[in-house]
């Protein structure tokens, strides 16, 4: 009761503590929301790729990160992982031309046109949810059929039906024959819906001038569990049809599910140096700022203290009040700071698109942080309210 009393008398010293408690609660509450988030959005991404899913890029890491294009898988190789590896129950080729300018009527957009089969789809865990599916029969007779992405949808046809309707893609007449699910954005920030899917065969001869080599193939297991098994057997594969010698680099690039958690691990890894540093920095300054709040109040109370203890208290009671403020006023800083974190998340998932998730976890640590604050800071002066003689603390 008496640390209540003294919390609300002190107001202005109970504001700046509390601030400063909430500064530092939020951040380490954001970071473990971010951490939480970031977990469940790895699952959920490698999911969407597929658990049992490989992809192979043409090109080596290296190559592909000076953002360099290099052309070493071909359809051969397509055709030779399928008969190779009996596990796999789809092998899918994948050509892809970006910055593509596709019209209709008097609507335009650029966007990314990739080749691939009847099976894009399927491979892709990616539904046709409008019209259907372009068919074996329209990869062999090289038609000018596509699915589109519903972002393109949207941008050319508004709340027009695509289906059956037909669009310019580089001054080549091409008919929409479905409309692909929404998937939302990659990892990158990219906007995955913002494509158009056409037969290989169109795209290589038609917008490629190309007979042999593709962008990548994606590959599908029956049996997941082995899948990182497979990962080293079609590495050992595709390195001895392209006649690497030993010692030399990759030329292609294998993505697995264990790649992506590795990326949003490191995404948030960054996240988490960045705000955990903030936050230890803010809960210290908020822990000296507390200790030096309440030195400076046993100064200003010692007549109350004085009095307190010639009636009775004893230096166990002061200590607990003093202790009890702390606490108090600490406690109010972490709700405020899980306050201040609800906040400032919603403005990160606005800026960067990055997952967050609440719990009860970040909430719990949040509180046990601002209470520890309160205790190891404010200990030192509550031991200094104890000991003081009462007959020099009502003189003084």
């Amino acid at each position: 009761m008496q640390s209540l009393l003294a919390v609300r008398a002190y107001k202005l010293r109970t504001l700046f503590c509390l601030l400063s408690v909430a500064l530092g609660v939020s951040s380490i509450t954001i970071i473990v929301a971010a951490t939480e988030g970031a977990y469940e959005k790895a699952l959920d991404i490698v999911e969407k790729f597929g658990p049992d899913s490989l992809l192979i890029f043409g090109g080596s890491e290296e190559i592909r990160a000076l953002g360099q294009r290099q052309r070493t898988l071909t359809l051969d190789d397509v055709n030779a992982v399928r008969a190779q590896f009996t596990s796999a129950y789809l092998v899918v080729p994948m050509t892809s031309v970006r910055e593509v300018n596709v019209s209709y009527k008097d609507r335009r957009h650029q966007t990314r046109v990739i080749g691939s089969t009847s099976d894009y789809s399927r491979v892709w865990t990616w539904p046709v949810v409008e019209g259907s599916d372009f068919t074996e029969d329209d990869v062999k007779g090289m038609r000018n059929v596509a699915l589109i992405g519903s972002h393109v949808r949207t941008l050319l046809f508004g709340k027009e039906d695509p289906v059956g309707k037909y669009i310019f893609v580089r001054n080549i007449p091409v008919q929409i024959v479905g409309v692909l699910s929404e998937r939302g954005t990659s990892p990158g920030g990219d906007i995955l819906d913002d494509r158009i899917i056409m037969p290989i065969t169109t795209v290589m001869r038609k917008l490629q001038n190309e007979t042999k080599y593709i962008s990548a193939m994606r590959v599908r297991f029956r049996d997941r569990e082995n899948l990182y098994f497979y990962v080293e057997e079609l590495r050992s594969f595709l390195r001895e049809r392209h006649r690497l010698k030993p010692g030399e680099s990759d030329d292609f690039s294998i993505v697995s599910p264990k790649e992506i958690i590795k990326f949003l691990v490191a995404l948030t890894g960054t996240l988490v140096a960045f705000l955990g540093v903030t936050g230890l920095i803010s809960l210290i300054v908020a822990g000296f700022v507390l200790a030096n709040l309440f030195l400076l109040s046993v100064s200003e109370r010692k007549r109350e203290i004085g009095i307190r203890r010639a009636v009775g208290a004893t230096k166990k009671d002061i200590l607990m009040q003093f202790l009890g403020e702390a606490v108090l006023i600490t406690t109010a800083g972490g709700f405020a700071g899980f306050i201040l974190a609800l906040a400032g998340s919603k403005l990160i998932m606005l800026i960067f698109e990055f997952p967050m998730r609440f719990s009860w976890k970040a909430f719990a640590i949040g509180l046990v942080l601002s209470w520890f604050v309160g205790l190891f800071f404010g200990l030192q002066p509550a031991r200094r309210a104890s000991e003081l003689n009462p007959v020099e603390a009502i003189r003084g």
